[in-house]
């Protein structure tokens, strides 16, 4: 399939793209929920975090956030944890890392929480256990590195970084 081909059936797939039935919740009564009622119900919030988070990581997560000091791995590492955990019981598998470049346009880049770790001899060959099929293991996982990624030059996209450091920000 050539480079040009390939775009005509991506926008083909976009055009002919069933569209997509927003139903916003009900009373009992069958009357709708006023947005007020059920806006933000989805957001990891302060009071989401203190329940999520051991009280010690909780109390450094305060100071760190008032204090305007950087987050620590180990509280990091606990603030994902929460996260990972409070989005998968809401249905996520993914999560997104979103860019605002300084040329009033977004990007994004989406990661998954699903991780596949291989197991592999000490010839560096990987192991291939068919009977038991274990050589490759799904692991959810979210790390404090990833809650904070920083990636002011977008380098981790497959143009290598073509911005310069100023020209974009993200959040993850």
């Amino acid at each position: 399939m050539t480079l040009h081909s390939a775009r005509v059936e991506s926008l083909k797939d976009n055009i002919n793209r069933p569209t997509r039935v927003i139903s916003y919740p009900k009373k009992a009564d069958g009357k709708p929920v006023y947005t007020s009622e059920f806006f933000g119900e989805n957001v990891f919030h302060l009071q989401q975090i203190a329940k999520a988070l051991p009280k010690p990581a909780f109390a450094s997560f305060l100071k760190q956030m008032r204090g305007r000091q950087a987050l620590d791995r180990a509280t990091a590492d606990a603030i994902a944890h929460a996260v990972r955990i409070w989005a998968m019981d809401r249905g996520a598998t993914h999560f997104t890392h979103w860019f605002q470049p300084q040329t009033d346009t977004t990007a994004e880049k989406h990661d998954a929480f699903l991780s596949l770790k291989s197991t592999f001899t000490a010839a560096g060959e990987e192991s291939c256990d068919i009977i038991n099929f274990n050589q490759v293991t799904a692991i959810d996982a979210f790390s404090g590195s990833q809650l904070l990624q920083a990636e002011p030059d977008a380098s981790s996209f497959p143009s290598g970084g073509m911005r310069t450091t100023f020209e974009a920000r993200g959040y993850t």
